[in-house]
């Protein structure tokens, strides 16, 4: 029995249908959630309903301000170091995981990197004057005198977070506008990345939000976007005001860099005077490819102004926010507690074998996203079961690249998606894909110094609040109800929960994410090495409340350094 509540996910698709519609256009009812107009859609990435591309807001303010549950599953591993520079200045080499072949893609127990994750990615804190909490005009980059813990005083610099995101190749291609949601390819057959950088228009002692034209054209949660190209010049404006689909969100594979399966690329971060740069080296093919975080390729802030009635965009180099990385350096409105970290997008895709007309951008010409048929069935091949409401942004395999398979990738709020079946690398390359590996980073100036302590993280309970599943939502105060491997909408623990483990290459010690692969070292305790829940301070009503986000568990230093 279906037991997700439903206003839950009536409530993302008319955000995802009041962002699509055109100006003037009026929703017919909550329950056609229908708007007419001819895939007028906004080129801006809205967090609203854009979520599989988007930091994650804490819970009990991502309901207040899209009016319902704003997120996705994040497995993360976090770097902390007390080295000046360790928060705005490191290195990383990283492994990309290579697919089974295209023949028989709908073969039962058979997966892509698609299918598992959106997209990976390595992040910091960065500054932003114009993002919450919106009590401070300055930010000095790369400082720790950053820091101020939500419970001493709510008057924190701007903050927002920054994601150097990489995605599959093979499936449907950018732009899509489920892109967002996850699991776009920028190729048939190669990888892609690009910057990202979050940011929340939302003061926290005044409760107030952006304007209303601002909340239309971008939303709360809005991103700075641009593809890494190898001569470092963005190919479209990266802020969302002036973004193109043309330029910005789509994919120039004579300008941006792409990466084939299975090679390794150096990724290499430094602050400058024009805002951080990202360089990658292709260590396998010998290209590279850049982009800086500068006014020159289009980034920008919004402009707070609750009471205006125009969205203002500020050109804007952004920078690091803290000198270190460590729990203090935090961003003080996302639900997870670190600075420094590799994060996997999960939970997103799902199978559907029912006929899902053509689409452009998940949606249909009046404005709702495409589902799965409630007379079709979701999940693998292997395993099966009726469609729900969380199938949704669903497209048909004739759009695919080169795997063909049918799917959908709103967020997975029932838990049994294919993130959480055991198609994850397992060593079984003729069925799964390879894990996405990396290395801890490095920081120093010579890029030389190791990071000392490490720890595992999910943000389960942040999702988990949200849902009435059985035996009843997580409960953020008390903890009651919150569970480290999830329930699923059936209220049966979901059938597998992914996990890191660490193994060692002809490069030296590697992290690895999926299950049990031939060749690890340890996996930590499989999920037990999620920890215990994790309380975190944030600002609320002008005061500061405590709430848990995050199983969390720091592991006994680093045991996977760099060489």
């Amino acid at each position: 029995m279906k037991v997700i509540r439903l206003s839950l996910v009536v409530g993302a698709v008319l955000a995802v249908a009041a962002s699509a519609a055109v100006a003037g256009a009026s929703i017919v009812s909550p329950a056609s959630v229908a708007r007419t107009h001819s895939y007028a859609v906004q080129p801006a990435i809205n967090c609203k309903w854009s979520a599989g591309m988007c930091t994650e807001v804490q819970s009990r303010l991502s309901t207040r301000l899209f009016g319902h549950y704003v997120g996705h599953d994040e497995p993360s591993t976090l770097f902390d170091s007390n080295i000046p520079g360790s928060g705005n200045h490191m290195s990383y080499t990283v492994t990309l995981p290579k697919d089974p072949s295209a023949s028989n893609p709908n073969q039962p127990g058979k997966s892509y990197a698609f299918e598992l994750s959106g997209a990976e990615w390595l992040g910091m804190a960065m500054c932003d004057t114009q993002s919450y909490p919106e009590q401070v005009k300055t930010c000095p980059p790369d400082s720790n005198k950053n820091i101020l813990d939500p419970s001493v005083s709510p008057k924190h610099v701007g903050q927002a977070y920054e994601e150097m995101q990489f995605y599959p190749p093979g499936w449907i291609p950018w732009p899509t506008w489920q892109v967002a949601v996850g699991a776009s390819s920028c190729s048939a057959t190669q990888w892609c990345a690009a910057l990202n950088i979050d940011s929340l228009s939302f003061n926290p002692v005044t409760n107030q939000m952006n304007n209303p034209a601002c909340q239309k054209k971008v939303g709360e949660e809005y991103v700075n976007f641009a593809f890494i190209t190898k001569n470092g010049k963005s190919t479209g404006p990266a802020n969302p005001v002036d973004a193109t689909t043309a330029g910005t969100y789509t994919p120039n594979p004579s300008k941006d860099l792409f990466m084939n399966s299975g090679d390794r690329v150096r990724v290499q971060f430094t602050d400058t005077k024009n805002g951080l740069k990202v360089t990658l080296d292709d260590l396998t093919n010998g290209k590279s490819g850049l982009m800086t975080a500068s006014k020159a390729n289009g980034f920008g802030q919004i402009k707070y102004a609750p009471t205006a009635s125009t969205c203002t965009e500020i050109p804007y180099n952004f920078h690091p926010m803290y000198s270190t990385s460590s729990p203090k350096t935090r961003v003080t409105w996302a639900a997870g507690s670190y600075n420094v970290a590799f994060d996997t997008e999960i939970g997103h895709f799902q199978g559907c074998t029912g006929k899902i007309p053509a689409t452009q951008f998940g949606l249909l010409p009046n404005g709702t996203p495409t589902s799965c048929p409630s007379t079709a069935k979701e999940g693998n091949p292997g395993n099966l079961r009726p469609s729900d409401v969380d199938d949704l942004f669903c497209f048909p395999a004739s759009e695919a690249l080169v795997f063909k398979v049918t799917g959908c990738t709103f967020t997975n709020t029932g838990f049994d998606g294919y993130s959480y079946q055991k198609l994850w690398p397992d060593g079984n390359t003729k069925l799964h894909p390879t894990p996405f590996q990396f290395t801890s980073p490095l920081t120093g100036p010579k890029y030389n110094k190791q990071y000392g302590q490490v720890a595992l993280e999910t943000d389960l309970p942040a999702i988990e609040s949200s849902l009435n599943i059985p035996p009843g939502p997580c409960d953020i105060t008390t903890g009651k109800g919150c569970t480290r491997i999830p329930i699923t909408d059936t209220g049966k623990p979901a059938a597998f929960y992914p996990f890191y483990s660490t193994t060692r290459t002809s490069g030296g010690c590697v992290w690895q994410f999926g299950n049990s692969i031939p060749g690890q070292i340890t996996d930590f305790g499989r999920n037990a090495q999620y920890g215990r829940l994790l309380a975190l301070n944030y600002t609320a009503d002008g005061t500061w409340t405590r709430i848990i986000q995050d199983f969390k568990k720091y592991l006994d230093g680093n045991p996977c350094p760099q060489r």
